[in-house]
């Protein structure tokens, strides 16, 4: 029996890259999941039907209240509840690296409308389902960026930052209710936009793997075992934590 058998589980930003590992991973291990993106998320959808799982696929912008009350009563609607939020919608890949002065005060706004007010926006439309359920598992998505005070994103490392916080207070407000709320943190993985990003360049990622214990790129494979430790009944006496998974960059 696989380990999220019946559980029904959204992901955002699951169109492609990390988010579309996060959503296969749950499938595999036999969630239904809406996978959930501002865009097209058919591709994910498809592959994880294709692969004998069962999958949803939601539209949404998180920053708005609206759109992601629409992807919580549509999941619901399709699945019957929703016991497992994977708040991985976050602006980052696409990032020039820049010294905080030239951050402007709308790029600034639109990293924290997305990667802070979305997961809030998630959590707050979700959690009445999960609270008749008396059951639920968030898992947020941080960086380890926020232990290293990586310097050149600023915002992002900001955004991250308050997740962290964001997810030990909801650890204490929903603990009564069976809602576990947990993050995991993660080392600069090897997405697709990251890969494209002129930015990231060699000489960057190579000091970032001479900085881990285990010294090679990190791929979005590396982070699926926390993930579904995270989201299974294994971690039902865990909440208000944040794993790093980075191969050993970081250690607290």
């Amino acid at each position: 029996m696989a380990r999220l058998d019946g559980k029904v589980a959204i992901v955002t930003g699951a169109a492609q890259g990390i988010g579309a590992s996060y959503a296969k991973a749950l499938a595999k291990e036999g969630a239904s999941v809406c996978v959930a993106d501002i865009d097209d998320p058919a591709g994910t959808v498809a592959a994880i039907n294709a692969a004998g799982g069962q999958a949803l696929g939601v539209n949404v912008d998180v920053s708005s209240a609206a759109s992601v009350r629409q992807m919580i009563d549509k999941t619901v609607a399709a699945f019957g509840g929703v016991h497992i939020l994977v708040n991985n919608a976050a602006v980052f890949g696409k990032l020039a690296l820049k010294p905080f002065e030239e951050i402007s005060s709308d790029e600034w706004d639109k990293v924290m409308a997305v990667n802070i007010r979305g997961v809030f926006e998630c959590c707050k439309a979700a959690t009445p389902q999960m609270r008749a359920q008396k059951y639920g598992k968030i898992v947020n998505i941080a960086s380890g960026t926020v232990y290293k005070g990586t310097p050149m994103l600023l915002h992002y490392v900001t955004s991250k930052g308050a997740i962290v916080a964001l997810t030990r207070a909801m650890a204490r407000e929903l603990g009564g209710a069976g809602i576990g709320v947990n993050c995991i943190a993660p080392g600069l993985t090897m997405s697709d936009n990251v890969k494209s990003n002129t930015d990231w360049a060699e000489p960057l990622i190579n000091g970032i793997n001479a900085s881990r214990a285990i010294k090679r790129d990190q791929q979005p494979d590396d982070l699926l075992g926390t993930l579904i430790f995270l989201s299974s009944p294994d971690s039902d006496f865990l909440t208000g934590q944040t794993i790093v998974v980075d191969g050993g960059s970081v250690m607290h």
